[in-house]
Order: structure tokens, then sequence, then C-alpha cells
């Protein structure tokens, strides 16, 4: 059974960075899909950051060029830099996990619809 348990969350000031983790336990397909969601208070989940086994990533608009998703595959576990940290940052972030890479466009919608997912790690930016 696939288990996803994430580390990292904080609380930091704006402008600042963190670094979630989540190990990864129970996967063992070659062709796969990772990636970070956030949700809000009040909010629908979404997609942050996701990369495949092809080496294919994918970033919301809103966290291009600060955040960056990455996998240790020796450590079975997903990582997101985050960088410059606003306070609109402030969620919990799930990590997801999913056999198979979709079509060209469609990672996080993929990982989205069809992911297991984590507990959930909370980040707090504060202004």
């Amino acid at each position: 059974q696939v288990q996803l348990e994430e580390f990292g969350g904080g609380s930091v000031e704006a402008g600042g960075s963190l670094t979630l983790s989540c190990v990864v336990s129970g996967y063992s397909h070659s062709d796969y899909c990772m990636g970070w969601f956030l949700q809000a208070p009040g909010k629908e989940r979404e997609g942050v950051a996701g990369i495949a086994s092809d080496g294919t990533t994918a970033y919301a608009d809103g966290v291009k060029g600060r955040f960056t998703i990455s996998i240790d595959n020796a450590k079975n576990t997903l990582y997101l830099q985050m960088n410059s940290l606003k306070p609109e940052d402030t969620a919990i972030y799930y990590c997801a996990a999913v056999e198979g890479v979709p079509a060209r466009g469609k990672l996080l919608e993929y990982l989205r619809r069809f992911g297991v997912w984590g507990q959930g790690t909370q980040v707090t930016v504060s202004s």
C-alpha cells in the first residue's frame, strides 16, 4: 500500500524560504507522477508543482521562478523548495503520487484526479 508523509512545514516571514519533503513508501512503479498541492482555508485544493518519471515538470503560474520541485529516487523522497514566500502561499500543502505519465500539459490535473495523498503539512507566511 502506498503511503506518503510530508515534512518541513512551519512558519516563516514573507520573503523567506522553506523546503518541504514527502517520503513515499510502498511504491514500485517505473512510470509515475508526483506533485504538491495546497489548500487554503475555505478554498479548493489546487496544484502547485508536479514532476513525472520522464523528467517533465509543471508549475502553477503563481509559483514559477520561486518554487522548485525535485525527486531523490535513492531516498524515495519528493521535495518542494519554496523561496520568496508570500502571505498568500499560506496553506496546507499535500503531496500526491500516481502511476503513469499523462499527456503533455495534464500533469497536475492527472495527479489531482487519481493521486494518493499524504496527510498535509501547514505552511504559514506572515507579512
